[in-house]
C-alpha cells in the first residue's frame, strides 16, 4: 500500500492567534516576553492581551500591546470591557489605543467584580453590554473588532437562542470576528457555528483552544465561564498531580486531537489561550503545520 504523508509535515495555511495576560510582577513579565518571542516567528494574525477593571491593569494592557507592536511587528489586539467605567472613560481608553496605532480591539462585556457577588450590573453611565461597546468603538475609529462567543452558552443567558441573539447584536453593531470560549467537545463548537450561521452571523467564528496542563485550574475556569469539563478529561489527569511532564504530554495530545478534528470540519483559524506560556501552544502549531517562515521556506 502507498504510504500517506503525515499531515504535520505539510506547510499549513491555517491562521493562528495567541492570547496573553499583562504581567503583575517582574518575574511574570520575563516569562511573558520569553513566550511572546518564542511564538512571534509563527507569524500569528494577532496577539491579544487581556484586561481588567482596575486602573493599573488597564495601564499594563496598554503597555503590553504597544510593546508587542513595537518590538515584534505583530498586530496586537487590546481587550476592552464595560466593567466599572463610564462611557467617557472607555472612549478615552479607546482613543489612546487609536493614537498609539492599535487598530484591533477585543470588545467584551466583562466579568462582574468579585465584590458584586457574581452578579453583573452595568455602570449607570457606562456601556450596558458588549454590543453597545462595539457600536461605541466604531464611532471612535475604524477598529477591527473581535467579540466573544460561547459554544456552551454564556452562564448569564437564559437559553441558546438568547445567547445567539446577543452574538448577532454584536455582529450587527460592527464586530468583525467571533472568538469562542474554550471547549473540549467538537460537536459543541459545530452546533454553535451552524446555529449562529443560520441566525445570520456572517463573520468568522474562531475556536478558542485552551491546552490543559493544570487540570484543577482549568476546572475552576470552566466553572466560572460555563464550559463543561467532560469526565474523560478528568480521568486522563487522574493521579498526575505531581507529574507535570506527563500532564504536558497529555495536554498536547488532547488539544492536538481537538484541533485536528476541527480542521477536518473546515476550521481554518485557531485562537490559543496561552496562559503566558509558549511550550504547548508552539507544539500544537507545529503539529498543525504552522512553522516559522524560514523553516517553511526550506
Amino acid at each position: 500500500m502507498p504510504t500517506r504523508e503525515f499531515p504535520a509535515r505539510k506547510p499549513s495555511k491555517l491562521v493562528v492567534s495567541f492570547e496573553f495576560s499583562p504581567p503583575r510582577t517582574e518575574a511574570m513579565a520575563q516569562t511573558l516576553w520569553q513566550s511572546i518571542e518564542r511564538l512571534a516567528p509563527l507569524q500569528p494574525a494577532f496577539m491579544s492581551v487581556t484586561y481588567g477593571a482596575g486602573g493599573s491593569t488597564r495601564q499594563r494592557t496598554h503597555e503590553t500591546v504597544v510593546r508587542i507592536r513595537r518590538e515584534t511587528g505583530i498586530e496586537p489586539a487590546a481587550h476592552l470591557t464595560c466593567v466599572a467605567a463610564t462611557r467617557g472613560e472607555i472612549d478615552d481608553i479607546a482613543r489612546a489605543y487609536w493614537d498609539a496605532g492599535i487598530r484591533h480591539i477585543v470588545a467584551l462585556r466583562g466579568d462582574p467584580p468579585r465584590e458584586s457577588g457574581g452578579q453583573y450590573v452595568a455602570h449607570p453611565e457606562g456601556y450596558p453590554n458588549a454590543a453597545a461597546l462595539v457600536a461605541g468603538l466604531k464611532r471612535i475609529g475604524d477598529f477591527q473588532i473581535s467579540v466573544a462567543g460561547y459554544p456552551e452558552r454564556h452562564p448569564d443567558s437564559p437559553d441558546d437562542k438568547a445567547d445567539l441573539d446577543n452574538l448577532r447584536r454584536k455582529v450587527d453593531a460592527g464586530a468583525d470576528r467571533c472568538i469562542t470560549q474554550f471547549f473540549f467537545d467538537v460537536d459543541d463548537f459545530l452546533r454553535f457555528r451552524d446555529r449562529a450561521t443560520a441566525m445570520g452571523v456572517q463573520v468568522p467564528i474562531v475556536p478558542g483552544i485552551m491546552p490543559v496542563s493544570n487540570f484543577a485550574g482549568i476546572a475552576r475556569m470552566a466553572g466560572m465561564c460555563g464550559a463543561k469539563v467532560p469526565p474523560w478529561l478528568a480521568a486522563l489527569f487522574d493521579g498526575l498531580d505531581d507529574d507535570a511532564e506527563t500532564r504536558r504530554m497529555i495536554a498536547a495530545t488532547v488539544a492536538g486531537d481537538l484541533c485536528r478534528k476541527l480542521e477536518s470540519e473546515g476550521v481554518s483559524a485557531f485562537h490559543f489561550y496561552t496562559l503566558n506560556r509558549a511550550d504547548l501552544t508552539y507544539a500544537l502549531c507545529h503539529l498543525l503545520g504552522v512553522r516559522p517562515a524560514a523553516r517553511r521556506a526550506e
